[in-house]
C-alpha cells in the first residue's frame, strides 16, 4: 500500500488503482487531490460519485480556489450520480460490456477534447459492492481495467472498510487484485 499523500504526477496514464478507507474526510482528501491536481495540470476529470460525496467534494474543491464551474461548462470537469449512471449500463444487476463501453467511450470523447488526458474515478463499483452484488463489481472492475488500459487514462475506485463484511481479508483481497495499485 502506498500512502495517499502520493505525487499524481508520478502515476502512469494507464493507472489503475483503488483506496479502500475507514473514513470519508481521509478518501475525499485523497479525491481532492486527484481530482484539483488534474484539473490544475490542463486534464480533463471524471468524477462519477454519490450524490454526498460529490457535494463534499465539489465544496472541498471551491474552498481550495479549483474553479470547477469553468472546467464543468468546457466538459474538463465532468461530475455525475453513481446510482444514476449505473442505470446507463446495468442490465438484470449485470454491468452489460457494450452498454458500459458505449457510455464510458462517450464520456472520454466528450471531456478529452483539445487532446486533454483524463482522470477518472468511480464510485459505482462500491455501490454494487455494498449491495453484496460482488460478482458484478468484480467484472466492472475489469472492465473499467479493460478501458483503461485501451483508452489511456488514470482510473481511481474507492471502496469504504466497512462495505467489507464477509471474510474481511480475503474481500479487500479480492477487490485489490483487480488494480494496479492499492494506496492507503
Amino acid at each position: 500500500m502506498e500512502d495517499s499523500t502520493i505525487f499524481w504526477g508520478e502515476m502512469a496514464p494507464c493507472e489503475h488503482f483503488v483506496q479502500i478507507y475507514d473514513e470519508d474526510a481521509a478518501f475525499l482528501d485523497t479525491l481532492e487531490s486527484f481530482v484539483a491536481d488534474g484539473l490544475r495540470a490542463g486534464e480533463a476529470v471524471v468524477v462519477i460519485a454519490t450524490h454526498r460525496h460529490l457535494s463534499s467534494l465539489n465544496r472541498k474543491l471551491l474552498q481550495r480556489g479549483v474553479g470547477i464551474d469553468a472546467a464543468m461548462r468546457s466538459d474538463q470537469y465532468l461530475a455525475l450520480d453513481a446510482e444514476a449512471m449505473l442505470s446507463m449500463f446495468m442490465v438484470d444487476g449485470w454491468p452489460d460490456d457494450e452498454l458500459f463501453n458505449s457510455f464510458v467511450n462517450g464520456l472520454l470523447k466528450r471531456c478529452a477534447r483539445n487532446g486533454r488526458r483524463v482522470r477518472a474515478f468511480g464510485e459505482m463499483v462500491a455501490l454494487l459492492w455494498a449491495q453484496g452484488n460482488c460478482g458484478a463489481t468484480v467484472r466492472l472492475e475489469h472492465l473499467w481495467h479493460e478501458l483503461c488500459e485501451a483508452k489511456d487514462f488514470m482510473l481511481f475506485c474507492a471502496y469504504p472498510k466497512v462495505g467489507f463484511t464477509r471474510d474481511s481479508a480475503e474481500s479487500i483481497q479480492e477487490i485489490c487484485a483487480t488494480h494496479s495499485r492499492v494506496i492507503a
